[in-house]
This record gives C-alpha cells, structure tokens and sequence, in this order.
C-alpha cells in the first residue's frame, strides 16, 4: 500500500514513497463520520473497516501526508496498515523485507542510527496542526521539526 508520487513530473523521473506516517492523533480518523479507522494499542494506523466505511473520502483529503487512496471497486479507503498480520506477529512488513537499499527500515531506532547517517524526524507542522508520527523520515542534516507553509505570495 505504498505508492509513489514524482518529484518533479516535467522535468525528471525521481519519485518519492508515500507511507502511512502512523499519526499519534490520525486527521483521518477523526474526520471518518462512520468511525471506520481505528489505530491499534502499539500505535498503527489502520486502513478503514469494510463493514463501516461509507466512502466518503472525508479521510483522503485530510490526511496532512496525502497517503489514503480511496478504492472505488472495493468502496473503501485503503493504505499501509504496516504489514499488521505481519508486524503483530513479530515479522517485518513486507516493504522493509525487500528493500535493497533499506530506504525502508523497520526495526528499534537505535539499531538504525548504529548503522546509518542522517537525523531522524517525526515531528511535522501544517500551518498549525502539530503532527507527531510513529514513522521517520530521515533528513540529511539535524531538523526537529518540518514545516511545511503554504505556497503564496505572502510566502514567496
């Protein structure tokens, strides 16, 4: 349930992953009228439950990461869920089996940062929604926190 998004269409091939950030206090659960997604006791995120889901996308537009993709020939919202038949169990979610590069990780962070460079952050702000994550993202240089402001003239 991981997908891409490009960079910079026009101009390049490089793409990004989108995943599931795993929000301490998800936007798209509490925007769901139907109560349809739910985040587990050790902090997953979880896609919306068939039974419940109404399809109404509220989720896919306030996700702050842009990750909900809403499936219409199953009529229900669907993403990462981390690999929970997976992750419950003990086992690695199947992204972070097969990557090469372990651009995808999973594992304890200091096991990460006894073998890899760069500064771990989890900690997002959106205008003035605070969002804390229980994915990474790695940035090159130390970063405590990312903001991303809107793009407009009062900005540029």
């Amino acid at each position: 349930m991981i997908h891409l998004e490009y960079v910079d269409r026009a101009q390049s091939v490089q793409t990004t992953p989108q995943v599931c950030m795993h929000c301490d206090e998800p936007t798209c659960a509490l925007v769901c009228p139907a109560d349809a997604i739910k985040k587990t006791p050790d902090g997953v995120v979880q896609s919306s439950l068939k039974p419940r889901c109404i399809g109404c996308q509220n989720c896919v537009l306030a996700c702050p990461f842009g990750v909900p993709k809403y499936q219409a020939d199953f009529d229900q919202m669907m993403k990462c869920d981390m690999c929970y038949d997976r992750t419950s169990i003990g086992k690695r979610p199947m992204c972070a089996t097969v990557c090469p590069s372990e651009a995808l990780y999973y594992g304890p962070l200091e096991a990460w940062k006894a073998r890899r460079r760069g500064h771990p952050v989890n900690e997002w702000q959106f205008g003035r929604q605070k969002v804390r994550t229980k994915v990474y993202m790695v940035m090159p240089e130390p970063v405590a926190r990312v903001n991303i402001e809107p793009e407009g003239p009062e900005n540029a």
